[in-house]
C-alpha cells in the first residue's frame, strides 16, 4: 500500500520545476476563491456552523490532497453531504455527528486497504444520476428557512417542510431579497469574469453590501474563530460507546457517499486530464482526512468535482494545488474571518439554491428520459424519490435492486425459433437435404437458459412437429444454469424417445461444461455436437 503511494507521487513529481510550481499555486489560489463561500455555505447547510464548513475545507485541501490517488482532486464540504449531515445533526446532534463521521473515515479506510473501490461500478449510471438530483431537493429544502427568514421543526426535510402547515410561514422579506439577489447575481455572471471572480463570490460579496447600506434586520453567519481546533469537536474520550451501533447506519450512509462523489470525481478528472487515478488510495485519502476533521471540529468531507473541475481548467500540475488551495483558505480564516462573520445566512442560502439546480446532471437526465428506456426512467424517479423520503443508503440499495430486477427480466426473454429446413433454402447447394436427414428442423435458441424461462423451452420443443432430426443451436445462449441444462437434456431424451435424431451445434465453452455437469454425454454421443449448422448438415467447417 505504502510502495504503491511513493510510485505515484515519483511518477506525479518527476521533472518537477519552478515553473510547475508557479502553476501549482496559481491554481491553488483560483480554487480557495472558489471554495471559500461554499465551504461557509455547506458548513451552515450541514447543520453545523460556517467555521466548520472552512475547517474542512482547509483540512480537505491539505490532508486530502497530500494523500490523494490523483493529482488533480480537490476535497471539501459538498452541498450532497451536507444535506445528508444535516439529517444526522437533527437526529443526533453536533456530538453524534463527529462521532458518525469518524466511524465513516474508519470505513472509508477501510475500503480503501481491502481494495473495494471497484464496487463503484455495480451502481448503474440512472441510479447515480437519481440520488444526485433526490440530493439537490434535499438541499433546496433544507434552505427555505435561511433563505425566507422562516422557522421550522423536524429531522428531515420532508418533515420541516410539512411542520410549516402548524408553526406558519412568516416571511422575512429582506432575508429574501438578499438570497433573491444572490441568485440572480450567480445566474447572470458573466463566463468570462467568472474566470478571474467566481459567481459565489462576488454575488456574496454585493448581497452582503446591498444588506449593511440598507440596515437589514438579517441573520447573519456569527462569530469565526482564528483557530483551526473548533472548541465543538469530537472527543475521543467522551465517545458513547453505547450508542455506536445506532450510528453505525447513517456512518455507513456517508461512507457511501464519500466513495461514491470522490470515485466519480476522480473517474471525471481522469476523463479530463488523461492523468492516473487510483481508486483504492483515493479511499484510504479520504478515510484518514474524514477521521482527522472532526477531531478538529469540521465535518465529513469528499472530492467536489466542481473544485477539481476548476482546478484542472486552472493549470493544475500536481496535488500541491489542493494543499495550496488548503493553505489559501487557512489564511482567510486569519485575516478574513470579520468579514466573513457578517455574511447573510440568506446570501448562503442563495448559493445553496444555486448549488442544488446545478448539481442535476441535466444532460444526463435529458438523455435518460429522451432515450425511451422505461427502466432507466424508473430507475432515476424511484432512487430520486427513495433519497427525498428516505436516505442515501435505502436510495441507492432500492436503486440498485430495481436494475437488477430489470436486468432479470430482460435476461428472462427467451426466443426460440423453429426452421425447417429445404432444399430451396441451401443456396448454392446441390445436396439432397431430404434424402440425407430426412424432415428436419432447425432450432434456434436466444438467451439466457435459466430457471425463469426453462417453461417455455418446454412449450415450444411440445409444439413442434414431429420430425426425424432436430439441429438445436445454441450460439445464442451466453449462459445456461442448472435447471435450464437438466430441462435442454430431458427435452432431448424426449425426442430420442420419439425416434427423432437430435443435434446440437454452436455451444459455448461455458454452457458446454454446465451441460457436461449435467451429464449430457449420458443422453447423446460427443459425435452429436458441431461447431455449426453447416457441420452438422454436410460434415464441413
Amino acid at each position: 500500500m505504502f510502495e504503491n503511494y511513493v510510485r505515484i507521487l515519483r511518477s506525479e513529481f518527476r521533472g518537477y520545476n519552478a515553473d510547475r510550481l508557479a502553476k501549482d499555486f496559481s491554481a491553488g489560489m483560483t480554487v480557495a476563491a472558489v471554495a471559500l463561500p461554499l465551504a461557509l455555505a455547506f458548513g451552515v447547510g450541514s447543520g453545523a456552523d460556517a467555521a466548520a464548513g472552512l475547517i474542512t475545507a482547509i483540512i480537505g485541501g491539505i490532508v486530502m490532497s497530500l494523500f490523494s490517488g490523483a493529482s488533480f482532486q480537490i476535497s471539501g464540504p459538498t452541498g450532497a453531504m451536507s444535506a445528508v449531515l444535516a439529517i444526522v445533526v437533527a437526529r443526533y446532534g453536533i456530538d453524534g455527528l463527529f462521532t458518525v463521521s469518524f466511524m465513516a473515515g474508519v470505513i472509508l479506510l477501510l475500503l480503501g486497504i481491502f481494495k473495494l473501490g471497484k464496487f463503484i461500478s455495480l451502481i448503474p449510471a440512472p441510479v447515480i444520476t437519481g440520488f444526485t438530483s433526490g440530493i439537490a431537493v434535499i438541499i433546496a429544502l433544507g434552505q427555505i428557512d435561511n433563505m425566507f427568514g422562516t422557522v421550522s421543526r423536524g429531522e428531515t426535510a420532508l418533515e420541516r417542510l410539512i411542520s410549516y402547515h402548524s408553526l406558519g410561514f412568516d416571511i422575512n422579506c429582506a432575508a429574501l431579497f438578499v438570497a433573491l439577489a444572490v441568485i440572480v447575481i450567480m445566474a447572470a455572471w458573466p463566463k468570462r469574469l467568472a474566470e478571474k471572480v467566481p459567481s459565489s463570490l462576488a454575488a456574496i460579496a454585493i448581497a452582503t453590501l446591498l444588506s449593511l447600506l440598507c440596515g437589514f434586520d438579517v441573520a447573519t453567519v456569527g462569530d469565526i474563530p482564528r483557530s483551526l481546533v473548533s472548541e465543538a469537536r469530537l472527543s475521543l474520550s467522551g465517545i458513547d460507546f453505547f450508542r455506536l451501533p445506532s450510528m453505525l447506519s447513517p456512518a455507513i450512509t456517508i461512507a457511501a457517499l464519500g466513495m461514491i462523489e470522490s470515485l466519480l470525481c476522480g473517474a471525471s478528472g481522469q476523463q479530463m486530464t488523461g492523468g492516473r487515478f487510483d481508486a483504492n488510495q483515493e479511499l484510504i485519502s479520504q478515510g484518514i482526512g474524514n477521521m482527522l476533521i472532526p477531531l478538529l471540529g469540521g465535518v465529513p468531507a469528499t472530492a467536489a468535482i466542481a473544485r477539481t473541475s476548476v482546478a484542472i481548467k486552472s493549470g493544475c500540475q500536481t496535488r500541491l494545488t489542493g494543499i495550496f488551495h488548503g493553505v489559501g483558505l487557512l489564511a482567510s480564516m486569519f485575516f478574513l474571518s470579520p468579514v466573513m462573520s457578517a455574511l447573510p445566512l440568506s446570501a448562503l442560502a442563495g448559493v445553496l439554491m444555486m448549488t442544488a439546480w446545478r448539481m442535476n446532471e441535466w444532460h444526463a437526465i435529458k438523455k435518460i428520459f429522451s432515450s425511451g428506456f422505461k427502466s432507466a426512467m424508473l430507475q432515476f424517479l424511484i432512487t430520486m424519490v427513495c433519497t427525498v423520503v428516505f436516505d442515501l443508503t435505502v436510495a441507492i440499495v432500492i436503486g440498485i435492486e430495481f436494475a437488477m430486477l430489470v436486468f432479470i427480466l430482460k435476461a428472462a426473454e427467451l426466443n426460440i425459433y423453429f426452421s425447417k429446413i429445404l432444399n430451396s433454402k441451401l443456396r448454392g447447394r446441390d445436396d439432397d437435404v431430404e434424402a440425407m436427414h430426412g424432415e428436419a428442423y432447425i432450432a434456434y435458441v436466444t438467451g439466457v437458459v435459466f430457471f425463469s424461462n426453462d417453461d417455455k423451452l418446454v412449450r415450444s420443443f411440445r409444439d413442434l412437429p414431429k420430425c426425424d432430426k432436430v439441429i438445436i443451436s445454441l450460439r445464442g445462449v451466453p449462459l445456461i444454469d442448472f435447471v435450464g441444462a437438466t430441462t435442454l437434456i430431458d427435452i432431448i431424451r424426449e425426442r430420442l424417445l420419439a425416434g427423432t435424431s437430435v443435434l446440437i451445434c454452436g455451444v459455448h465453452p461455458k454452457v458446454m461444461q454446465t451441460l457436461d455437469r449435467c451429464n449430457i454425454y449420458d443422453v447423446l454421443d460427443r459425435e452429436h455436437f458441431s461447431a455449426s449448422v453447416d457441420t452438422a448438415l454436410f460434415g464441413e467447417n
